[in-house]
């Protein structure tokens, strides 16, 4: 109980760091690409462009996080506060402050939403836009204040402190044993506080320095889990073997990495096989030098070449070949001196998403609805093969909707995933509606259909209580998408 509920604990603090810094991976991406090709060592040098790259690793990145921190806690309000004080640790220190973005960012949103708690009931009439404009203001210079004078400081020393430390590790060999405590994370969603609370930030000053960071490599090689689906794809059985070549696909190409971890869940001694993957890997890129110039997100083979800085290909290409290689003959050897039996695919992908605490979009692609069974809602409602229910009785009618929003914890995973196929339905239908997707905290005023997870649907009802709230089981194989096209098409 009390691992579980540490674990839950973890997971909730990566997924913090997730929201801080996966709504501005295009950023980080555009940087590495700038980065990539018109520094003097790179594709196409170019000095005036290259320019870019110091200002936007220094201020653009570090002020991004701090804002979308902010803005996470306390709306635009926050952001803005977050910003500012996220400035002051960026004067405070001489490398860049993503970890310092990373505390001064919602730190300010939450003093914000306490110091209007206390006084914003007490403004009288007329004096809210004063009182508006200058608490923020007062506020933000004494964050910005103490950032530059203690935060920025004491922040600068520990990354500087972290950063020998890997580079103690790096010099010594010992880089390939972080996948010991790396491929077993990402099994159990601890990946998050790992690649974004340390890897990223860290290879992020790596490659401002030295043109890339094999630290971008340590958590999205593709080439561990590709190994564990092509061993499925050869000596599994049944749904396992069936599933296993598709998923290899969208695991490798797509990026989606937890697609495989319930067939490491179904088989626990697989995760000697993602880990010895993973160490080869990592012994490869070490033994070759090779490196990215920024966090490929997701972690497909795709976005690992297109971050590759000249020189770097062969190395980073082995090392996902390598890792594949190893995943694959220790898995292999697992599944065929095992015991020889069928496997239960999908009650290995419901324990998955007991572990990462909700629904995994992964469900929708390793086992046929029909298998889930019924499921009960928040509500008490039983949701029968993959159905989506209205948790609200009272439904909108058809010349009320003007937007449809699907929403989940980040607003870029299965949110968006879920507002492409509504969106495709929709258009097959001639329906007119804007159909987007979005985090949950940043829920839109003028939502008038709300769709999320059944487990996020109380907190969406509560951010947003006057819209209808649709509660889907599963984002990817929902057949009241179709009832919900019909009910609307008839606006048009």
């Amino acid at each position: 109980m009390a691992e579980g509920k540490n674990r839950a604990r973890i997971q909730r603090f990566g997924s913090h760091l997730s929201g801080m810094i996966m709504p501005n991976i295009g950023a980080f991406i555009a940087w590495g690409l700038i980065t990539a090709l018109f520094i003097p060592d790179g594709w196409l040098p170019y000095e005036p462009l290259a320019a870019l790259v110091g200002p936007m690793i220094t201020y653009l990145l570090p002020l991004l996080i701090g804002f979308t921190g902010g803005r996470l806690v306390y709306d635009f309000r926050g952001g803005v506060l977050g910003a500012t004080a996220t400035m002051g640790v960026i004067v405070g220190a001489d490398i860049p402050m993503f970890l310092g973005a990373m505390i001064m960012g919602p730190l300010a949103g939450y003093l914000m939403k306490k110091v209007d708690q206390l006084f914003l009931d007490k403004i009288r009439a007329g004096f809210e836009m004063l009182y508006n404009n200058f608490s923020a203001g007062i506020l933000g210079a004494i964050l910005a204040g103490i950032a530059v004078l203690g935060v920025g400081p004491i922040v600068n020393s520990l990354t500087n402190s972290l950063a020998a430390g890997v580079e103690v590790i790096v010099n010594n060999g010992l880089l390939p044993l972080a996948s010991i405590i790396i491929e077993p994370a990402k099994i159990l969603f601890l990946n998050n506080a790992i690649n974004h609370g340390l890897l990223s930030p860290l290879g992020v000053e790596q490659a401002a320095s030295n043109g890339k960071s094999i630290l971008f490599l340590l958590e999205t090689n593709p080439g561990p889990g590709l190994g564990i689906l092509l061993a499925f794809s050869i000596f599994g059985k049944g749904i396992s073997k069936s599933s296993a070549p598709g998923a290899a696909i969208i695991q490798f190409l797509g990026g989606i990495h937890e697609i495989y971890f319930p067939y490491v869940l179904m088989k626990p001694l697989l995760l000697l096989a993602v880990i010895g993957g993973g160490m080869s890997g990592v012994f490869t890129f070490v033994l070759l030098d090779a490196g990215l110039v920024a966090t490929p997100s997701p972690g497909s083979i795709f976005a690992l070449l297109a971050l590759t800085p000249q020189g770097n290909y062969v190395g980073v290409v082995l090392g996902v070949v390598v890792a594949a290689a190893v995943s694959f003959t220790i898995a292999s050897l697992v599944l065929k001196t095992t015991k020889d039996v069928e496997e239960d695919l999908t009650a290995a992908t419901g324990k998955m998403e007991e572990m990462k605490g909700k629904k995994s979009t992964a469900a929708g692609y390793l086992a046929p609805q029909a298998a889930q069974g019924p499921t009960a809602t928040s509500d008490g409602d039983v949701l029968q093969e993959g159905a989506v229910v209205t948790s609200d009785p009272t439904m909108k009618e058809a010349d009320q909707v003007r937007r449809v929003v699907f929403a989940c914890d980040a607003g870029m995973g299965s949110s968006a995933m879920g507002a492409s196929l509504l969106k495709n339905k929709f258009k097959k239908e001639n329906i007119d509606i804007p159909v987007t997707n979005t985090a949950i905290s940043q829920l839109p005023d003028d939502a008038d259909i709300v769709v999320t997870h059944k487990d996020l649907t109380p907190r969406a009802k509560e951010k947003l209580p006057q819209a209808e709230h649709i509660s889907v089981e599963n984002f990817m194989n929902s057949p009241e998408y179709d009832k919900l096209a019909q009910r609307l098409k008839n606006k048009h």
